[in-house]
């Protein structure tokens, strides 16, 4: 897939429109207005917020709407390796990345309308989404929050078919507040009076009676994970169970028990926004499921081949000390099944708690090489980031890059082949899948 022609044009914006995050809905409801309002020629829309489980949520959604038949869209950020991966156009068979010619002629067309007014990027690119999705065929649209909700770009969805609020914790505290019950009144900021709300597992009791009297001021027929629906696991197997019954179906293919609840509001969310999903089809989603570095195990590529012969290599995104958490308890599950030293390769960006996220590993990792994160401007230089993982208990030390790592590791390593887990932040995760040679598809 060449992507030359989209991204110059998104380029071109960068320099236009260089700030990251504005909050405010005025200019994208403005620029909607002369695009002629396509966010109200959307097919049913799943709106998807929360701090961590988001993109999980969406992947779940989009397996069990193709697994019963549905034509799905999808809108997922930020990307990993390609622009072209946050916009999933419906098709027979499963949906496809969008074309770069057909990418960058909708780039074109909005930053046309835009007119040179000032407008951050991912605006420009949320219009570029209502404007794919309302021209493209589906039956369903999953839409990803990007930052928040309140007010974000994506929340001029003035009726979707179902707002689902996953679990909720302290992130991007410079935009949101550094109170769970505040960024749980951001994240409620989605839900419409009168539409469907799913509610996903949350930690905080705080988030969720906040989640809770929102949905209800709002009048929202509301559902809740533990409450109305949920999904545990026996014999091997995950159970769902709502008012309508029990599902007993396969594990899903991502891995991990934090899987489970992401899941189980998947379904939630699907039903609620009135589709059916026959227990085949539910079968299918969890045994076909993707979504790429959330604990993605990496079998192949040019990373793959320095490690040390035999090692088991995970990648995930997860980046602030709630996703720590639910990447440290999946590899301990794997730890309870398969026993092997478990390594970590990280790079971090300056707007995360890289403390609070080291920290879930302690007692667990043996040894930590912090590395540069080539693909953001906000990386973490690679010493102090060893200082961080150190603060929060852990043996580390910088090194220069992944490849570096691995073959340190390799030169040095004398034992049992280790469980080597590469992850600290989206933007990292994707230079790995780049320099791997394995890009989403």
């Amino acid at each position: 897939m060449t992507t030359l022609a989209a991204d110059r044009e998104i380029e071109q914006l960068m320099t236009l429109h260089p700030k990251g995050f504005d909050l405010s809905l005025d200019r994208i409801t403005r620029l909607l207005e002369r695009l002629g309002n396509p966010q109200d020629r959307l097919p049913p829309v799943i709106h998807i917020a929360g701090t961590n489980g988001k993109g999980s949520c969406a992947a779940f959604a989009r397996a069990l709407l193709e697994a019963a038949g549905h034509l799905v869209h999808v809108h997922t950020s930020p990307h990993l390796v390609n622009w072209h991966e946050r916009y999933r156009l419906a098709a027979e068979g499963g949906g496809k990345l969008v074309d770069d010619d057909v990418f960058a002629e909708a780039i074109a067309r909005v930053a046309k309308a835009n007119q040179g007014q000032k407008i951050t990027v991912f605006e420009i690119l949320t219009a570029v989404t209502f404007i794919l999705f309302s021209e493209h065929p589906a039956e369903a649209a999953i839409i990803e929050v990007g930052l928040g909700g309140r007010f974000d770009a994506t929340n001029v969805v003035e009726r979707p078919a179902v707002s689902v609020i996953m679990p909720v914790s302290l992130d991007h505290e410079a935009y949101l507040g550094d109170r769970v019950e505040v960024i749980a009144a951001e994240k409620a900021g989605i839900m419409k009076r009168g539409c469907p709300v799913v509610i996903g597992a949350q930690e905080s009791e705080t988030a969720l009676e906040v989640l809770i009297e929102t949905a209800e001021r709002l009048d929202c027929p509301t559902v809740v994970y533990g409450q109305d629906f949920l999904a545990f696991e026996e014999n091997g197997r995950m159970v769902y169970q709502d008012e309508d019954g029990l599902m007993d179906l396969p594990l899903p293919r991502l891995p991990g028990r934090h899987q489970f609840a992401n899941a189980a509001a998947a379904i939630a969310a699907v039903k609620a926004a009135g589709f059916e999903i026959g227990h085949r089809a539910a079968e299918r989603a969890m045994a076909n499921v993707a979504w790429p570095a959330r604990m993605q195990k990496l079998t192949q590529g040019r990373l793959v081949d320095l490690a040390p012969k035999g090692a088991e290599i995970w990648l995930d995104g997860g980046h602030n000390p709630g996703a720590g958490v639910v990447i440290a308890e999946a590899l301990a599950e794997q730890e309870e099944k398969n026993p092997r030293p478990l390594i970590l390769i990280s790079g971090m960006i300056n707007t995360k708690d890289q403390s609070g996220y080291f920290s879930a590993f302690k007692g667990l990792a043996r040894h930590v090489y912090t590395v540069p994160v080539s693909k953001s401007d906000a990386g973490v230089p690679n010493d102090e980031l060893s200082l961080r993982a150190a603060d929060a208990g852990l043996s580390a030390e910088p090194v220069g890059s992944v490849a570096n790592a691995l073959m340190l590791l390799r030169d040095s390593w004398d034992g049992p082949a280790p469980r080597i887990l590469i992850g600290g932040s989206l933007y990292f995760a994707g230079a790995v899948l780049d320099e791997n040679g394995t890009p989403p598809t």
